[in-house]
Parts: C-alpha cells; structure tokens; sequence
C-alpha cells in the first residue's frame, strides 16, 4: 500500500475546510489543515458575516439612538460617527471569536495546520514552496474572492471590496455600491445609517434578483425611506478619479439615458469568484467550469479521492452551506459512508433591518419548475408584538404544493432569520402543518406569525360554508348575529 504523509489534506480553513478538519481528526484520521491567510477562519471570518453583521449591529444602534421620539423618549442629538472605533469594535469581535478557529484548537483535537499556498504536483501531492505534502485524499475548500467587473477606468481608482470595507479609516461623507445583492443592499443601509450618502447602481430592474420582486421591492421600499438611492436597469460605462471624488457614468433604461453620479468612494459588491487559480489543478485534470469546480452529489471533484466543499463550488454561497458540504465530505471521505447533498430546504438571510430570510423554493423558482401551488401570507402589522415592538413593516409568505405541503418559506420583518429556524426544523422534519397551528406559543411574541399564516390556511377549510351548513343541519345554528354597515 502507498504510504502518505496524511490520511486526510485540507487546502483552505474557511467555514468547510474546518469542518472536514474538525470531523477527520477527532475520528482519529491524520489530519493536515493548510490555509494561504495569515490565521484561520476564512472570510467569513475575517472579511464577511462576521465584521459586515458587527457593523450592521452598530448601525442600527446609531438609527435607534435617532429614533428615540417614535418610543416616547427627548429627541437626542447624534454626533458624527468616528469610523475607527467602528472598526476598533470590528476587530474585537474578530478576535474573539477568532479563539473558536485558533491553531491552537484544531491541534488540540488533532489536526495539523500549515501556512502556504499549495499547488497540486500530483493527484496526491502539493508544494507549498517549501516542501511537498502527500495525502492519500484530499479535500479542496478555498473558498471565493470578490469579483471585479470590467468596466473603463475601474482599475485607475481606489475602490473597496468586502477585504477592504471593515478598515477603511473613516466614514465616507457619499458612497456608489455596484451590485445589489445581500452584500450590497446590507452595506447600503449599514453606512446610510451611520451618516453616508448612498447609492446603489444594479444592472437588473430589481434589488435582491433571487428573491421574489415583491419580497425584494418591501426590502428597497424600507432602504429608500431611510435616504438610500437606487439607480435601477443601469450599467456602468465608465469611472473617473478626480483627487478624493468619483465620477460614475451610467446608462438607465431601455432609453439608454446616462447620466453622471458622483462620490467619494466605491464599493464593488457584483458577485464572488472561485478561488482555483494558483491550485494547480488543470494539471492533474481537475475539471473546473464558470462557477468554480465541478463536484458530484457527493462533492467528489473529476478524481474521486478529491473532494471539494463551500464557496469554491459555486452553489450557495453561505457560511452554513459550507459547513453542511464539509458535513458531507466527512461522511464520504473519512467514514466512506454514501452520502449525497440535498439542497430542497437550504435556509438563507438578508440581514438587513427588518431582515428577509428565506429557504426551500419561491414563488420564481416554482413557475420555473411548473410547479402547481398556492401562496398564503400573514403581515407582521397583525402580530402584537411586533408593533410593541415599533415595526409595522413585512410578511411572512409561505408557499405550497397541490398537496398543500409546504416547499418554501419567505420572512420579511423583525428577526427574520431567526423565526425561519421553526421552519427549517418543521420542514426538515416532516412536521405537519397542523402541528403548528394547534401549538401553544408564547404570547406576545413574533413567533406567532408562524403560527398565523398556518392558521389562515386551517382558518379557509373550518369555517368555510359547507362547514357551517353542516353544524347548522347537525345543531341547529342560527347563524351571524351581527351585520356590518356596507356603508362603513
């Protein structure tokens, strides 16, 4: 039998890098971490959730501070916000939550962790420029990097991306964000909270393209009563410099009407690319497309002792995806227990405020499938605790098939993300649509919109007209006591 240095080889330490390195080595698999940043985490950590979710936090601390006269409270003055100790804050977090994904750790349950950037010699061997590295299977999570779009005069300015939005050492007085996306639209109303100007340029004649317009249009209705600016079916043409400002010209609408915006900086939120480039893996034929590299069900790439897991695949790019896919590669690669991804319930969220959080199928993604189904909805101005709570905006809308089981559910209001957790368990559990209707919950609380929209749908078969003929016939019924005025 070939001898290797390492049962198992991790190239990335990122959200699924750690969680194939955690299962491996823990199960008694020798175990070899290797990530090309300078500390672990990946850039969830360092660059993503983590630091955009901290600065979403204090932001809507510095709106709430400005709201206190709709709670009753003096009106208070706001002064300017200093950035740097936004950013102080940022990286505290950072570093404390930096402990869970520590060398130290990862050694401490086993796993071996090295600092490089490796390229495959072979199918079973990198060079990380000091020395060679064989595995007899390994496991490629390297994740993705911001992509920078091809537009006239980009290159000659200093633009920000995710890598460089959390550091940056002061509040820009006007930022432009190309791209409205969840990174996009949650920056945009973070820094318009905190005292910038913002506009948004988005090619589409929609923010949040994956979600269903009405959905997304509540979510850019909230941002623009706040003061954010939409430039909607516009395409850059070209961007110019001019000392600490930015001219941006756009074309709008099928007119092609351009016009000139300006700012002083410029956030590039239009999408992620895989990170392969510098792995070497043409050379050992490791099939890779548009979206990054090309995986099986069971996240085996064209070489099947190479797996592959989280942004680098180019499927859902979240944190949580990548941890499942690392679950995955654990049970095929470490256990050889069969096991495929299924995708049919992955949960996400716009941590916008009120956030949008979503899972399973929309009202998009069911016409594209043909699927026969009907929607119901509950708003969140009918849950008392939400108005308790000053929030009178949102829905929740859930989606079902003829058969009247759910296959999707949409959240738009407070703690969003949070109350699809009912919903992920239910419908990964098989829970029943009764079940949830006849449980008891809390009063007041926000989980009861679950509760409602189900209701509604029990509500249409019990009371319904042929119900109450029959309990007339049966009981003797009289019938309404009470007629509303039509006039009123």
């Amino acid at each position: 039998m070939t001898k290797y240095d390492y049962d198992i080889g991790i190239i990335g330490g990122g959200a699924a890098g750690l969680t194939v390195a955690a299962g491996a080595a823990q199960i008694g698999a020798k175990t070899l971490i290797i990530e090309k940043e300078h500390a672990l985490g990946g850039d969830c950590l360092h660059y993503g959730c983590v630091p955009s979710k901290t600065l979403i936090r204090t932001s809507h601390v510095c709106h709430m501070m400005r709201q206190t006269q709709d709670f009753g409270l003096p009106k208070i003055s706001v002064p300017p916000v200093d950035f740097q100790a936004v950013s102080a804050r940022i990286k505290q977090v950072i570093a404390e939550i930096q402990q869970h994904d520590s060398v130290e750790r990862f050694c401490s349950l086993g796993a071996g962790v090295e600092f490089g950037r490796p390229e495959f010699t072979d199918e079973h061997t990198v060079d990380t420029g000091e020395k060679k590295i064989s595995a007899r299977r390994w496991v490629i999570a390297t994740g993705s990097s911001p992509g920078i779009p091809s537009i006239e005069g980009l290159n000659s300015i200093s633009f920000l991306t995710n890598k460089e939005l959390f550091s940056i050492d002061r509040l820009p007085g006007s930022m432009l964000i190309l791209g409205a996306g969840p990174v996009a639209i949650e920056m945009a109303q973070a820094f318009n909270r905190l005292g910038t100007k913002v506009t948004v340029v988005q090619r589409s004649d929609q923010i949040l393209s994956r979600e269903d317009r009405d959905m997304a249009d509540l979510v850019m209705a909230v941002l623009a009563r706040e003061g954010v600016s939409f430039h909607l079916a516009s395409t850059v043409v070209s961007i110019k410099g001019t000392g600490s400002r930015n001219t941006v010209r756009i074309r709008t609408g099928a007119g092609g009407n351009i016009s000139d915006l300006e700012a002083d900086a410029i956030l590039v939120a239009t999408g992620r690319t895989a990170n392969t480039g510098s792995l070497g893996l043409e050379k050992i034929g490791v099939a890779v497309d548009r979206r990054g590299i090309k995986v099986d069900r069971r996240l085996r790439t064209t070489h099947r002792h190479i797996f592959a897991a989280g942004d680098v695949i180019g499927r859902y790019q979240f944190t949580h995806a990548a941890g499942y896919e690392g679950s995955i590669v654990v049970s095929n690669a470490v256990f050889r227990f069969p096991r495929k991804t299924n995708y049919s319930f992955m949960p996400w969220c716009t941590y916008t405020h009120p956030e949008l959080a979503c899972m399973g199928m929309n009202e998009k993604a069911a016409m594209e499938a043909g699927l026969d189904y009907s929607v119901w909805t509950e708003k969140f101005s009918n849950n008392d605790r939400s108005l308790t709570d000053g929030n009178h905006t949102g829905r929740i809308k859930l989606i079902l098939n003829k058969n009247e089981k759910p296959v999707g559910v949409q959240i738009f209001g407070p703690r969003a993300g949070d109350l699809l957790c009912e919903w992920v368990a239910a419908l990964n559990g098989g829970v029943k649509l009764l079940s949830l209707a006849s449980a008891v919950y809390p009063y007041p609380t926000l989980g009861e919109i679950n509760k409602m929209v189900v209701g509604n749908l029990m509500s249409k078969k019990i009371f319904s007209e042929r119900m109450k003929k029959g309990l007339k016939f049966f009981f003797g019924f009289k019938g309404r006591a009470c007629f509303p005025d039509p006039e009123i």
